[in-house]
C-alpha cells in the first residue's frame, strides 16, 4: 500500500561518487525525511493523538480536511539534502517554496529545526506542542496552507503562482555568499511570470551576487490535469532549459534509497559548480568583466504525493492527480478509509523518530544545521533584521528654482532622476532601480551617470553608444513587469531598498503581485512582531493618461489607484506631487519609509512648476493645503473651492482659476491641492485621514467643490462620501474617452480641461449663473475652437502650449 520503508544501515554499504551517502548517513537523512513527511500528513489530518500513541479514531481527525499533499514529499526531500550540504560546506542558504499550498513542507522543517517553537513557544517540541501544531493548520484561528508571513523561513507567499523564481533572484542580488534554492512547481511553471523569470540568469553577476539554484519539481499533475513540462520528452525538456541558459541535472525515481543517493550526488555537484563559478569570477584580475555562467539547476521528477497510499478504492493515488490535495477525503465517516489513513501515517514509523516526550530523537536532529544556518532561521528570510537605512543625499539641493509660480516648465521625473543617480552612488550594494525598458523614456536617464543597466548576456560595440549596459549595473531593465516586481520584492524582503518606475497603463500587469505583497505586509506589520520592518516598495507611475497623444486609447488607464485603495490603510500610500520639488520631497520620504507600498504619480513631460523647495516640503508634509497664490478668498468665505490632485489636473485647474479671476473677478475662489490622496479619507478610516474639522475647514460644509482628479472620479467620491459636504463635491476625472489627441483635446473629451471647469463653477455658484452667461458662451466657443485647431494643426494652439500662471495681475 505504501512505498515508504526504513532504510538499511548495513555497514557493507559503500560510498562512491554516485552513492555519496554511507549507510548511517543514509539512515539518518531518510529518518529526518520521514519525520518531515509524517508532520506534513499530520497537519492535514490530525487534531488529536499526534504521535498515534493510541489507535486512530474519527474524533482524532479534523472535521474539515483542507490542505495539499501532492508536492510536500518532494519539497521535504529537497530540504533534507540542502541541510546536509549546509552542514558540510557551511552554506548561507534560504529556501523558497513555489508550489501552491506547499506550506506543510516548510512548516514541518521549521518545527523540526526548532525555529517554529522559538518563534511560537506554545508550539513546543513535545507531544502537547505537536498537537497544537497539527491542529492550527488550515483551521479556524490558525494558519493557512501557503507559506504565509507567519511561516518562519519564508519570504514568499504562495497564494498566487508564478513569482517564486523572481523572488529568489531578488534575494540573491547583492548577497554574494547567499544561495537561494527555489523549488518550482510544475503547475507553477506554466504561468507566464515563471516562464519569463528563467531569463533572470542573464542578470546575475557571479562577482557580487549570490546564486539561485532552481529545483523544478515535476510530479506530473496539477489539481486535475497533467502538467505540460512533465509530459514532454526528456530531450525537449533538456533543450528547453539549456536554451534558457541553464545546465540541467535530473533526479528521478520513487525508491527512497536510490533517490537519496541521486539527490545527494547531484545537489552536491550543483553546489560545487556554483562555488567554482563564483571563485573563477571573483579571482579574476580587477576590471575583468565576468562571462555569463551556465548556472546549474535540478529537475526533480517524483510521483505526485510520493509515499502516500498507492491506491484508494481501486483508483491510483500515489502518482496521480488524486494525490494533489487531500489523498483520502472521508476518514471520519468511512471506517475503511480511516484505517488506510492510519496505516499511511504509521508507515513513517513515528515511534522510531520521536522520543517519549514527543521530540525528534537527537540523532536525527543532528542532521540539520544549527543557529542561523538553519534554513527556517536564516536572517535573510526576515530581511528587516539585516536592513540598514539608505545613505540619502539632501534632496533639497536637486530642487528647481521657482521665483514665481507657474512660469517655468521642467520635467519632474527628469529632476528626480538626478536625485536617484546620487542615491545609487551612495548605496552601491543595497539599492537598485527597476523598470521595463523605460528608464530613459521616463526621463530618469541621469541615473546612468552613476550606473549602467545590469546585463550579463552578449554585448555588442554599438551598445556602448547610449545603451549603458554593464555587468555590475544597478538599473534593472527587462520587458516583464512581473519579473521586475518579483526581483524588487525579493530584494526588499531580504533587507535592501529599491525604486520601480512604470508606464501608468501597464502597471496593471502587476496588480495581483501588488495585492499579494500588500497582504504580506499587513499580516507582518499588524500581527507578527517577530518580523522586522522591511523597506517599502516604491512605485513611480508615469507616462500618464493625460499625455498619451501618440500612444492613444490603449495607454490611457489610471485605474491602478483604485486597486491600491482597496488594500489595508496600514500599508498603502498614494502621492500625487504637482511639481518637481514636491516629487523630490515625496521620493525622499518614501525611500526612508518601511512596511509600505508607496505609489507616486508624476508625469514625465515638462510641466509648469509652482512651489519653491521650502513651500514644497511644507505642502508635502501637510499632504493637502490651500495655495494662497491661486486663491482670493483670504479672510472671507469662498464662493467655490477649486480642488485638484495630480500634476496635469492641477495645471488645468489653475488655468480655470485664471480665467475666472479675469472674467468674473467678483467670485471668491479657494484653491486646494492634494498631494497625499489618503488625506481625503476620514481619520477613522486611514492613518493619514483628516478629521471632520480639518476637512470642513478646507472644503467648507456647504459650498460647491469642483475637484479635478487625475484618475477615475468615483475614487474621490469613495473617499469623501461620509463628509458633510459630499453632496456638493463635483469631481472631474478620466471617463474612458480618448485616442490620438492633443493634451488639451484629451482633457476636453474627459471634461477636466480649464474651460469645462470654469463652466462648472459658473453653473454651481448661484451669483454667476445669470451674470456670467456671456462668459459661459465664450468658454463653449473656446472648446470648439481648441478641438478644431487640434484637428487642423495636430497640436494645441500657442496660447494653450505657452500658457503661464498670470500672477498678481490675474
Amino acid at each position: 500500500m505504501n512505498s515508504t520503508s526504513t532504510l538499511s544501515s548495513s555497514p557493507n554499504s559503500s560510498q562512491t561518487a554516485n552513492n555519496p551517502l554511507g549507510a548511517e548517513e543514509l539512515r539518518l537523512i531518510d529518518g529526518y525525511w520521514r519525520a518531515c513527511n509524517y508532520l506534513c500528513a499530520g497537519m492535514l489530518y490530525l487534531r488529536h493523538n499526534p504521535l498515534l500513541r493510541e489507535p486512530l479514531k474519527p474524533e482524532h481527525i479534523k472535521n474539515r480536511l483542507l490542505g495539499h499533499w501532492g508536492s510536500d514529499p518532494g519539497q521535504t526531500f529537497t530540504w533534507v539534502h540542502l541541510n546536509r550540504l549546509i552542514k558540510k560546506y557551511d552554506l548561507d542558504l534560504i529556501y523558497i517554496s513555489g508550489p501552491g499550498h506547499g506550506a506543510p513542507a516548510t512548516l514541518s522543517n521549521s518545527y523540526l529545526e526548532g525555529v517554529y517553537s522559538e518563534v511560537y513557544p506554545a508550539m513546543s517540541e513535545d507531544i502537547t506542542g505537536l498537537q497544537k501544531f497539527f491542529k492550527q493548520f488550515s483551521f479556524p484561528g490558525g494558519i493557512g496552507s501557503h507559506c504565509t508571513p507567519e511561516t518562519p523561513g519564508s519570504i514568499h507567499e504562495g497564494g498566487e503562482l508564478g513569482y517564486s523564481l523572481s523572488h529568489g533572484f531578488g534575494a540573491a542580488f547583492d548577497n554574494p555568499d547567499l544561495i537561494v534554492t527555489v523549488v518550482v512547481g510544475d503547475g507553477e511553471s506554466e504561468t507566464g511570470p515563471l516562464a519569463t523569470s528563467w531569463h533572470s540568469n542573464k542578470f546575475l553577476n557571479p562577482i557580487h551576487d549570490g546564486a539561485v539554484l532552481p529545483v523544478l519539481h515535476l510530479n506530473g499533475y496539477k489539481i486535475a490535469n497533467p502538467t505540460i513540462l512533465a509530459r514532454i520528452s526528456r530531450e525537449e525538456l533538456d533543450s528547453l532549459f539549456r536554451g534558457y541558459g541553464w545546465t540541467p541535472y535530473v533526479v528521478e525515481g520513487d525508491d527512497p534509497a536510490l533517490m537519496h543517493q541521486q539527490m545527494a550526488s547531484v545537489m552536491e555537484q550543483c553546489v560545487l559548480e556554483i562555488r567554482a563559478i563564483q571563485e573563477k569570477a571573483r579571482s579574476a584580475p580587477a576590471g575583468t568583466a565576468p562571462e555569463r555562467p551556465r548556472w546549474p539547476m535540478i529537475i526533480l521528477r517524483t510521483p505526485k504525493g510520493w509515499t502516500c497510499p498507492k491506491e484508494v478504492d481501486g483508483h491510483k493515488l500515489e502518482g496521480s492527480w488524486r494525490a494533489h490535495q487531500m489523498p483520502i477525503l472521508d476518514p471520519v465517516t468511512n471506517p475503511a478509509h480511516l484505517k488506510q489513513v492510519e496505516a499511511w501515517l504509521r508507515s513513517y514509523k513515528p515511534e522510531e523518530l520521536f522520543d517519549e516526550s514527543g521530540k525528534l530523537h537527537a540523532e536525527f536532529r543532528e542532521t540539520a544545521p544549527v543557529g542561523q544556518r538553519r534554513i527556517s532561521g536564516n536572517p535573510h528570510a526576515n530581511g528587516g533584521e539585516l536592513r540598514k537605512p539608505l545613505e540619502l543625499p539632501d534632496f533639497r539641493k536637486y530642487g528647481v528654482k521657482v521665483e514665481k509660480p507657474g512660469q517655468i516648465e521642467v520635467s519632474s521625473t527628469g529632476t528626480l532622476g538626478k536625485f536617484l543617480r546620487d542615491v545609487i552612488r551612495q548605496n552601491m550594494t543595497s539599492f537598485r532601480v527597476f523598470g521595463p525598458d523605460e528608464t530613459a523614456s521616463n526621463k530618469l536617464d541621469a541615473m546612468y551617470e552613476a550606473s549602467g543597466k545590469a546585463w550579463m548576456a552578449e554585448m555588442k560595440p554599438e551598445d556602448a553608444d547610449g545603451g549603458f549596459l554593464a555587468t555590475d549595473g544597478r538599473v534593472m531593465e527587462m520587458l516583464s513587469e512581473h519579473t521586475l516586481e518579483g526581483w524588487f520584492e525579493g530584494y526588499v524582503l531580504t533587507g535592501r531598498h529599491g525604486f520601480f518606475s512604470s508606464y501608468e497603463a501597464f502597471v496593471h500587469i502587476i496588480d495581483s503581485m501588488f495585492n499579494q505583497h500588500a497582504k504580506w505586509l499587513e499580516k507582518s506589520k499588524l500581527e507578527l512582531r517577530w518580523r522586522a520592518p522591511i523597506s517599502s516598495i516604491n512605485l513611480l507611475i508615469t507616462s500618464l493618461v493625460w499625455r498619451q497623444d501618440h500612444n492613444g486609447f490603449t495607454h490611457q488607464d489610471p485605474g491602478f489607484l483604485d486597486l491600491v485603495t482597496n488594500k489595508s490603510p496600514e500599508v498603502t500610500r498614494i502621492y500625487l506631487p504637482p511639481d518637481a520639488n514636491c516629487l523630490l520631497s515625496v521620493a525622499d520620504h518614501c525611500l526612508r519609509s518601511v512596511d509600505y507600498i508607496n505609489v507616486i504619480v508624476a508625469d514625465k513631460a515638462a510641466h509648469l512648476q509652482y512651489l519653491d523647495m521650502d513651500a514644497a516640503v511644507n505642502h508635502c508634509t501637510k499632504g493637502i493645503g490651500i495655495w494662497d497664490f491661486a486663491s482670493n478668498d483670504a479672510g472671507q468665505e469662498p464662493d467655490v473651492v477649486m480642488a485638484c490632485a495630480g500634476d496635469i489636473p492641477t495645471s488645468e485647474s489653475l488655468a480655470a482659476v485664471a480665467i475666472l479671476r479675469e472674467r468674473c473677478p467678483e467670485v471668491k475662489i479657494r484653491f486646494v491641492n492634494v498631494v497625499d490622496l489618503f488625506r481625503l479619507m476620514p481619520e477613522t478610516e486611514h492613518p493619514h485621514g483628516l478629521s471632520e474639522r480639518e476637512f470642513d475647514s478646507l472644503f467648507t460644509t456647504d459650498k460647491p467643490v469642483i475637484f479635478n482628479f487625475h484618475a477615475y472620479a468615483s475614487l474621490i467620491h469613495k473617499f469623501t462620501y461620509r463628509r458633510k459636504n459630499h453632496d456638493n463635491f463635483h469631481v472631474r476625472g478620466y471617463k474612458e474617452k480618448g485616442n490620438i489627441n492633443t493634451p488639451l483635446e484629451l482633457a476636453i473629451l474627459n471634461q477636466i480641461d480649464r474651460f469645462d471647469l470654469a463652466i462648472d463653477v459658473i453653473d454651481r455658484v448661484p451669483t454667476l449663473q445669470a451674470s456670467a452667461a456671456h462668459v459661459k458662451e465664450w468658454l463653449k466657443d473656446q472648446i470648439i475652437e481648441s478641438v478644431s485647431y487640434a484637428h487642423e494643426n495636430g497640436i494645441d494652439s500657442p496660447e494653450i502650449n505657452g500658457w503661464k500662471w498670470p500672477g498678481e495681475d490675474a
